[in-house]
């Protein structure tokens, strides 16, 4: 059963987006992106609220996810955060063992 956990993370003057940039410039979401058990790690910025990082990170089940936290890795993402004075709110979700079929028809491929 994968999980996906949603973590936007709230700062001022930019400061999400330096978290993101430098999470990037270091190589930190390469290495995470090519972690086992991984299937999604992806920034996004809401449009009407600049001080706000959406990330959508996925794993295939939890001990994954569980491997991910205990990653040397895991420390260099809490020291930026502090870094960049960033404050979370975390939505977590787990995959539906099954598709509904009727889902099908409100969307457009």
């Amino acid at each position: 059963m994968a999980i996906t956990v949603n973590i936007y993370y709230n700062g001022k003057d930019g400061n999400a987006r330096k978290f993101a940039e430098e999470m990037i410039k270091r190589g930190i979401v390469d290495k995470i992106r090519a972690e086992k058990g991984n299937i999604r790690y992806d920034y996004f910025f809401p449009i009407d609220n600049p001080d706000t990082l959406l990330l959508i990170d996925s794993w295939e089940n939890q001990q994954a996810l569980d491997v991910h936290h205990g990653t040397p890795m895991m420390q260099e993402i809490i020291a930026l955060r502090e870094k960049y004075d960033l404050h979370m709110t975390v939505e977590r979700y787990v995959s539906a063992e099954t598709e509904n079929p009727a889902d099908n028809d409100f969307i457009r491929k």
